[in-house]
Formats: structure tokens, C-alpha cells, sequence
């Protein structure tokens, strides 16, 4: 039996059995390896913990619950899980929000965004009141607001600017003290804010391999996952996953076409200034 064959195994036993909440020995039993070197094995070839990947699986059954309008308790009891204290917790850390507020789609949030120009096309900005949470190059303002709605269904969405917005339209024009500090709100798993938070430390000018990235994230194995959270990166350019290329010295791909991220590219390697102080990210969920 080949290591792919012994993971495939265990990835499927969890998956039908994730309900029951099985240990790691019962995981590592399935592979027919010791739990230490299950935990290893495991975690090179799915990119996360056998631990991270049951969260995962139960709060993926807990959102299609709370979708259906059951109660929170009723959505804990179905995914196994010993309470609510437990779904809270769970939801919170991979999340970024408690089961409340994600079964009402964000009622108890308030997000303000504006328009902006940036030398690489127009943007809009979102955020809340304890930082920017969302940055993305549009070319449809109609269309972007709509994508706004559509993740927060039910929060107060206002356009209105305010300082945070000032504050990245600042940084755009490189008008940003080494001493000032944009405060970002994100929401996302352990891994994709490890990834981000890598990504703060590439030097403007400078290009990182996405296993650079993901061994800077403690996991130099989980390549693919790492592409993934790049490419779930809330704040475009504010993070700046555009630094990212494939280890033949590619580009690759980017969110928001690939000129752009040769636009930015380009743009940072010919105006880099070494103190320029990079956003840094305050608060890390909703």
C-alpha cells in the first residue's frame, strides 16, 4: 500500500465519520501507522493537521445546518461536537465569527466602503470599525458592491469614506510614514493568516516562490494549500500577494489579471524605498 493510498484511506474515514469526532489513533489506525508518523504523513500530503482537517469537515456540516435555520444547539449536536461553547469556539477561530453571526449573514456587522484610484486602476475599500477587510480592483462599480452584498447579505453595508480608506489611499500614493500602521480585519483559517501575514514581511521589490511562502508559514510542504490562501487574499496590493511567482520565475497567475500583476511588479521594483513600512494586520476576525 503506497503512502497515497494509506491517506486517500484515512481521508475518507474521517470524512464518513467526522460526527463521531475519531482521535487521532483511530485516524493513524485506518493508515495502519503510528500516530506520530500519521500526523507527519498526513499533514504533507493534505497541507493541514488531521485535527484541522476534521475542523474543517465539522464546520463545513455546522454552515449547511445553521443555512437550514436550525438552532445553534441543534447544529452542534449534528456535528458532534460535546456544545455550543464547542461550535463557538470552532467558528470563531476557522471562521473569523461565531455561528450567530454567520447564520444571519453578518447582521450585527457594519461595513463602510469607498471608491478609489490607484496607479494600477480603480479599487474599492471596505471596512469595519476595527480595520480594512476587503481591497479589490474593480472594473464594474455596480458589479463589485453587488459581490458585497452578496457575502454579507444581511450587514449594514454603508458608502461611506473614512479614515481607513484615507489611509490606503495614502499608501497607494506613497504617502505613508514608517511609523504609521493600517489596521486590517480578516477572516480566514489559521493557515491562509499565517500565509498573509508571510506575505507582510516580502520587501517591496522583492519576489517570493510559493514554497518559500509556505515553508515561512511553518509548513514548507503544503505548497498547493499555500497557492490557495494566496489566492484567498481578502486586500489586494495592502497584502501584497502579487510578490508571489512560481519557482521557474514565472508570474503566474493573479487575481486581477496578470498585466496588472506585471504592472505592480514592475512598478515596486522601480520606486522601492527601504523604509517604506508595510500595513500590518491588528486584528485577525470579524
Amino acid at each position: 500500500m503506497t503512502d497515497y493510498d494509506r491517506i486517500a484511506g484515512a481521508l475518507a474515514f474521517v470524512r464518513a465519520n467526522f460526527q463521531a469526532q475519531p482521535s487521532l489513533d483511530e485516524m493513524a489506525a485506518q493508515a495502519h501507522w503510528s500516530p506520530f508518523h500519521f500526523q507527519r504523513k498526513f499533514q504533507e500530503w493534505a497541507g493541514v493537521t488531521p485535527k484541522k482537517f476534521l475542523q474543517y469537515l465539522s464546520l463545513d456540516h455546522a454552515k449547511r445546518m445553521l443555512r437550514e435555520r436550525v438552532s445553534v444547539a441543534e447544529a452542534a449536536h449534528e456535528t458532534g461536537l460535546s456544545g455550543t461553547g464547542r461550535l463557538h469556539d470552532l467558528f470563531v477561530t476557522l471562521e473569523g465569527m461565531t455561528p450567530g453571526e454567520y447564520r444571519h449573514g453578518g447582521a450585527d456587522l457594519a461595513l463602510q466602503y469607498s471608491f478609489g484610484n490607484s496607479p494600477f486602476g480603480r479599487y474599492l475599500v471596505a471596512s469595519t470599525a476595527k480595520g480594512v477587510c476587503k481591497l479589490v480592483f474593480v472594473n464594474d462599480e455596480a458589479a463589485a458592491v453587488a459581490a458585497l452584498h452578496q457575502e454579507w447579505p444581511n450587514a449594514r453595508i454603508m458608502a461611506t469614506e473614512n479614515a481607513f480608506h484615507l489611509q490606503v489611499g495614502r499608501f497607494f500614493a506613497r504617502d505613508f510614514p514608517p511609523t504609521e500602521r493600517l489596521h486590517l480585519h480578516l477572516k480566514g483559517t489559521l493557515f491562509q493568516l499565517k500565509i498573509w501575514e508571510s506575505l507582510l514581511h516580502v520587501p517591496e521589490g522583492e519576489l517570493r516562490t510559493y514554497s518559500q511562502l509556505a515553508e515561512a508559514a511553518g509548513n514548507g510542504a503544503a505548497v498547493r494549500a499555500a497557492g490557495t490562501a494566496i489566492g484567498a487574499n481578502p486586500v489586494g496590493y495592502l497584502i501584497p500577494c502579487h510578490r508571489v511567482i512560481r519557482q521557474t520565475g514565472e508570474l503566474g497567475q493573479y487575481r486581477w489579471g496578470a498585466t496588472r500583476k506585471a504592472a505592480l511588479v514592475g512598478w515596486e521594483a522601480a520606486h522601492t524605498a527601504p523604509n517604506r513600512a508595510a500595513p500590518v494586520a491588528a486584528a485577525a476576525a470579524y
